[in-house]
């Protein structure tokens, strides 16, 4: 059974603005900025392997803008789900340290844009340093990633309760189980 705060953590403090209980907006945002941050790096990468590099590293650099765009969305209603989660929890210190690591991967991102930007953009290859930065700062996002699906797997933040989730695994009427 769960426990009072457990049950609060699963509750929305906003349906309309988190999303209805057991189906949070927050894991759905956070596609935008991780599939544009690794697309990002991809074009960082391809842009060493071809003849013509200018376009890629210009993808990059407005990929890294998506994501950053997309993490603000995402943040947002990341925040709204931890009004939900009661202080001094463990899950309250993960989410802290998952919004630390997020906030600090967006500034880092933002900061790499603002490197490619300078100088009137990309031009060739993108630059080692700037390579390095992303796969570190996506490495960080990574361990972000990890302590968001211990949020939403191991402490059940924001989804479901088994006795709603039990609604799924019942056998519906003329159908074979098994």
């Amino acid at each position: 059974m769960s426990s009072e705060p457990q049950q609060h953590a699963k509750q929305p403090v906003s349906a309309a603005l988190a999303g209805p209980y057991g189906h949070p907006f927050h894991p759905i945002l956070v596609t935008v900025p991780i599939g544009a941050w690794v697309g990002s790096i991809v074009f960082d990468i391809a842009s060493h392997v071809v003849d013509d590099p200018d376009f890629l590293a210009r993808g990059s650099m407005w990929l890294m803008a998506v994501g950053v765009i997309g993490a603000l969305l995402a943040a947002l209603v990341g925040f709204l789900d931890l009004l939900a989660i009661p202080n001094g929890t463990r899950a309250f210190r993960v989410t802290l340290v998952h919004m630390s690591l997020n906030l600090l991967v967006t500034a880092s991102y933002v900061g790499n844009f603002l490197w490619r930007r300078a100088g009137g953009g990309p031009v060739g290859s993108v630059g080692w340093g700037q390579l390095v930065l992303s796969a570190v700062t996506l490495a960080v996002l990574g361990a972000s990633g990890y302590l968001g699906g211990m949020l939403a797997y191991r402490y059940g933040v924001r989804v479901a309760d088994e006795a709603t989730q039990a609604e799924g695994f019942t056998p519906t009427a003329g159908r074979r189980t098994g």
